[in-house]
């Protein structure tokens, strides 16, 4: 309850005298649990994993920044039930104000996007306040559409829990002491674990471009390595590579930008060609 009622409530004793009033805050944290606040399709498939923390008593403690970036900031979460040992830690990814949000290149990858609303789209095209509010909303929105289709079609990706305004809720790679696990840019794997990786890389980008779906801007740098598994992170600009007139363009990119690492490290450039003809067959584009 707010202030001014708390106040009312004491003087005239309105739930007895022994009621005590309960605070708007909670016992420890920075705030309650959002998972209210998002509707059953704005939270992650079903079913939730057992580690998803769904209990209204529920507290966020922001731990510290995760990444810095152009359009969005991520920060490391705990999500837990005081009292309990029920907890979890979170990747909370929040897209920037407006006046501050720089938003990479996005006039290409907003190509083949549209709002149902007609007035929406001329706000975008004309990059007004609302335009660039309606951009952050398009670009968290589909990040976690990509992010639950691609986690139930089998891509390794991050878990995403929910997703509440420009504020993405998603599950947190790394270790239980909250160290994130490392980009694919800072590895060094040896021939064996170059292979395995790369194969990774190929089923997640196939699951993703049979969607109909590019990253967009895939390099070593939007992808994670923990305990030897590939993640994909960092797909908000993801490209409908079939409403986009530049789609293909895009699927090819991506490859040729993250084959570069591969084949720096030693990987066959005959490898990185065949996985972008492959995912242009995937995606249709080759009939």
């Amino acid at each position: 309850m707010d202030g001014a009622f708390a106040d009312y409530a004491e003087r005239f004793d309105v739930f007895g005298e022994d009621t005590p009033v309960a605070p708007d805050g909670p016992p420890s944290g920075d705030r309650w649990s959002t998972w209210d606040q998002s509707t059953p399709t704005e939270r992650g498939p079903r079913p939730y994993p057992e580690w998803v923390v769904t209990e209204l008593g529920a507290v966020d403690t922001e731990l510290g920044v995760l990444k810095t970036g152009k359009e969005a900031d991520v920060y490391l979460l705990d999500r837990s039930v005081p009292g309990t040992d029920r907890g979890t830690l979170l990747a909370a990814k929040r897209y920037r104000d407006p006046k501050h949000r720089m938003f990479h290149r996005d006039s290409g990858y907003l190509e083949g996007r549209r709002d149902k609303e007609s007035r929406v789209n001329r706000a975008v095209a004309k990059r007004s306040a609302f335009g660039r509010e309606a951009i952050a909303g398009m670009w968290a929105n589909a990040e976690f559409t990509a992010l639950c289709r691609m986690y139930e079609a089998g891509a390794a990706v991050p878990y995403p829990v929910q997703i509440v305004g420009t504020e993405l809720l998603m599950e947190f790679v790394g270790t239980a002491d909250g160290t994130a696990a490392p980009r694919l840019a800072q590895t060094r794997p040896d021939p064996t674990e170059l292979a395995d990786l790369w194969e990774q890389l190929r089923h997640s980008l196939s699951v993703l471009a049979r969607d109909g779906y590019a990253h967009g801007d895939l390099s070593a740098y939007n992808l994670l390595v923990h305990e030897g598994r590939l993640v994909v992170i960092d797909v908000p600009q993801i490209v409908d590579v079939i409403g986009n007139p530049r789609g293909r363009e895009f699927l090819e990119r991506d490859v040729r930008n993250v084959g570069g690492w591969f084949t720096a490290r030693g990987l066959s450039a005959d490898l990185v060609d065949g996985l972008a003809a492959d995912l242009v067959h995937d995606a249709g584009l080759d009939r």
